[in-house]
């Protein structure tokens, strides 16, 4: 069964194809120029459309340290 639908592979394609265009650009205005960026934006995209994409990673949970003494 794949991990991803046809519509998210479509939204990454369109995420590149704009980034080596010099047209993506990120939240704050900047320009993406790194593959993984545009990559993340695409699924992004995907996401918010509903489409079939596995959900984001957490992030790992803290280790609590012992204090010295």
């Amino acid at each position: 069964m794949a991990k991803y639908s046809k519509k998210a592979g479509e939204k990454v394609e369109k995420a590149m194809h704009e980034m080596h265009e010099g047209q993506l650009k990120t939240g704050t205005g900047k320009k993406v120029t790194s593959k993984k960026q545009a990559i993340a934006i695409g699924l992004s995209e995907a996401r918010e459309e509903g489409a079939k994409v596995p959900a984001r990673k957490k992030a790992a949970p803290k280790k609590k340290t012992a204090a010295k003494k």
